[in-house]
């Protein structure tokens, strides 16, 4: 397969498709592209690879947009037998892989992430995977999702090529400091999910993983939100604040939503957050991640 690899660059800004059901991804990526995002994140375990290949060929046509004009990232889930998830071999990372295009109806990804960091007897021969992969034209660009530092120290330590990209949960609550001075160091990009999480109301629906983001809020918690403050102070919402704060600190952001007029606030980020703000900001951090309901897979041994 001959696929480019002489530049790859993931847009700062990119769309989370986290909780997008299968049949709501269509619509949803053809608003999203027409609105002007350019990266695109799924996972095989979204289970909404088939919407999104289909919005993205609706789209490409109606907008006249060529195929590396959008980049797109998915990612293999490892498998936890813990969960009941089967351990995936190096094998089935490929086979993983494959799937995932064929869902998409795509060639290739632009990058292609390790979910989290289980199975640790597994974990290299699901790296080397990842590798040949990138080898075989099959993604661009290859990284993790949810690693420690000693879990990518793990890959370098054995030899492999280092990844290029870790996606972790990073907002104002919690910032995860040495974990992106390693990365910096080391020359990965952080991508950020969950940015939203200090909102009231963030994933307030049944089934959205809200109950370990409210007790966050409950502790320690006061009633004036400096959120609310800088929003009026800057003419932006809470929201965008957030999403302003991990572009300033130099992170690629993945904001989420359903509703088309907050899917278009999102990308507005033409401001700029003072030092004055930033500064308060660094000092709000409170610790571990809440986005995952059994626990931070980065505490993954």
């Amino acid at each position: 397969m001959n696929v480019d690899q002489t530049l790859v660059n993931m847009p700062t800004i990119g769309f989370g498709t986290y909780l997008i059901p299968n049949e709501e991804a269509q619509k949803t990526i053809n608003t999203v592209l027409k609105i002007g995002y350019r990266h695109i994140d799924t996972a095989e375990v979204y289970r909404n690879e088939v919407g999104i290949g289909l919005g993205l060929k609706d789209t490409f046509t109606q907008l006249s947009l060529q195929r590396n004009d959008v980049f797109i990232t998915s990612k293999v889930f490892p498998g936890n037998p813990s969960w009941g998830r089967e351990a995936k071999n190096y094998k089935m990372c490929i086979e993983a892989c494959d799937s995932s295009l064929k869902r998409l109806n795509l060639d290739y990804l632009d990058c292609y992430l390790i979910h989290a960091p289980f199975c640790k007897d597994l974990r290299l021969e699901q790296w080397k995977a990842l590798c040949d992969l990138k080898k075989e034209g099959k993604t661009r660009t290859i990284g993790v999702s949810n690693y420690s530092q000693l879990h990518i120290q793990e890959i370098i330590n054995e030899g492999l090529e280092a990844p290029e990209y870790n996606q972790i949960e990073l907002h104002p609550w919690c910032q995860k400091k040495e974990l992106v001075s390693f990365l910096k160091e080391k020359n990965i990009r952080v991508v950020a999910y969950s940015s939203l999480v200090p909102l009231e109301g963030w994933r307030a629906k049944p089934n959205q993983d809200s109950a370990k983001s409210q007790s966050m809020k409950e502790d320690g918690a006061d009633n004036s939100s400096p959120f609310k403050r800088m929003s009026k102070k800057y003419g932006m919402s809470e929201a965008q604040i957030l999403l302003k704060w991990g572009l300033q600190m130099g992170f690629v952001i993945l904001p989420k939503s359903s509703d088309e007029n907050r899917i278009r606030e999102n990308f507005d980020l033409s401001f700029k957050i003072d030092d004055t703000d930033m500064k308060e900001i660094s000092t709000m951090d409170r610790g571990d991640g809440i986005a995952w309901p059994n626990g931070d897979p980065c505490n993954s041994k």
